[in-house]
């Protein structure tokens, strides 16, 4: 049962029955790879990361994003990682990186037969030339993902064979961590997190979503299997593949499906949420109450929803904090302190900082203002689309035309005076 007031952003209700036979459909594990290489990082830009040996990072990715998204990982969250593999629906090399076909040993029938897998299709005949343009139209995230898109419908099928295939390239890994082209990691806060794991037993860590009755991480913000449980799944799949492939099929979100791989195999999800974040640094609430913890003194492993620059902006935050002050451990509070407060003020043009409680009486920004002002909880106001919105924490926002913001830097500092001092950390283990 989830904690009281958990947030549950992808809850739907399955109503169709599913009809699973169980066929078992053994393949071997023949590896197709080279041995897996071993990335040498330059020692004057990475700080020590012990414990990082053990683990292997899984990039999955996309070929309709992977241009675009995966070149500035190389610069910045896979700079300083001895050991990681990149999968997709497409291999080629990405800036001399070899980009690995997630898909490359799965059922033939499957990817013949299943509409979803026309795009690769596709890929496999003719590269990037047979990509058309409906295949980067995108649409906006719903209830249930993106049904349109073609890649995003392809995308549940990889997380299952990824496991195999991540087996393949590497089995001896203490840890696999995962990650998608707009997650960014702080790898000092990881291992020094899974350090209060016993790597040797079978552990799923990631942020605790839900649905219809499956809880299973959120795959973009970052997941973490130890060697036990990797193995355990790639054994399901291998003596359940076609009663898989058929509920995946059935089902829309592939996350979700090895969640509940996992589940079968006797492996339940450990809850990581605030550590592992499905937002990006302008939507952080790091003085919430509203769920069951806190995050101002938990660690800060994960961001998700990261632009390009995003990530290149904490990679040059946490490489400057290492050089400045020897710290490798970044803490939400520290996030807030370090990140989110420097960039608030009692006023700032074209931003909005996501209030959320509307007061459609208030019609300019100087009565916002002054209203948030006298309201003893409100710390921050924003006005938009002519009315006067407030929230009672501070949150950085994000840039938007014909909108203002402002923050009472009094209460925010009050907030920062009063907050744990966290002479302890709560990693949540």
């Amino acid at each position: 049962m989830l904690p009281p007031r958990r947030f549950r952003r992808r809850i739907i209700a399955i109503t169709s029955g599913l009809c699973l036979f169980l066929v078992y459909h053994f393949f071997g594990l023949r590896s197709s790879f080279h041995p897996a290489t071993t990335h040498d990082p330059p020692h004057d830009e990475c700080p020590p990361l012990p414990g990082m040996e053990d683990v292997l990072v899984v990039l999955k990715t996309g070929v309709t994003e992977s241009l675009d998204k995966v070149p500035v990982h190389f610069r910045t969250t896979l700079h300083c990682v001895p050991n990681y593999v990149i999968f997709s629906d497409f291999e080629e090399e990405i800036d001399g990186v070899q980009v690995h076909d997630a898909f490359r040993n799965m059922d033939p029938d499957v990817k013949a037969t299943v509409p979803d897998f026309s795009i690769y299709n596709r890929l496999v005949q003719q590269g990037r030339a047979g990509l058309e343009t409906a295949d980067f139209a995108d649409e906006a995230n719903s209830a249930i993902g993106k049904p349109n898109n073609p890649g995003w419908k392809l995308d549940k099928w990889k997380f299952l064979p990824m496991v195999q295939e991540t087996l393949r390239y590497k089995n001896d890994a203490k840890w696999y961590v995962f990650m998608e082209a707009d997650t960014y990691y702080s790898w000092g806060t990881l291992v020094e997190w899974l350090s209060h794991f016993d790597a040797s037993k079978p552990w799923y860590i990631g942020t605790e979503t839900q649905i219809a009755d499956v809880i299973f991480a959120h795959g973009g913000s970052g997941f973490a299997v130890s060697n036990p449980a990797m193995q355990r799944v790639a054994k399901a799949y291998t003596e359940r593949n076609v009663e898989l492939n058929e509920y995946t099929d059935a089902h829309w979100a592939g996350d979700c499906v090895l969640g509940k791989v996992l589940a079968d195999v006797g492996v339940p999800l450990h809850f990581s949420w605030p550590i592992l974040q499905n937002t990006n640094m302008g939507e952080l609430d790091e003085f919430t109450t509203a769920f069951y913890r806190r995050p101002w003194c938990f660690p800060a492993v994960a961001f998700h929803h990261l632009s390009v620059r995003d990530v290149q902006d904490l990679w040059n935050f946490e490489r400057r904090r290492w050089h400045e002050k020897q710290k490798t451990l970044l803490l939400h509070s520290d996030v807030f302190k370090e990140l989110i407060y420097p960039n608030l003020s009692a006023f700032r043009d074209t931003w909005d900082n996501l209030s959320d409680e509307e007061h459609p009486e208030i019609t300019t920004f100087d009565n916002c203002q002054s209203f948030c002002k006298d309201q003893p909880e409100c710390v921050q106001y924003s006005f938009r689309s002519g009315s006067c919105f407030t929230g009672k924490t501070p949150k950085l926002g994000l840039s938007k035309a014909e909108a203002r913001s402002g923050w009472t830097m009094k209460k925010v500092e009050a907030m920062l005076r009063e907050a744990p001092a966290c002479s302890s950390v709560e990693w949540g283990a």
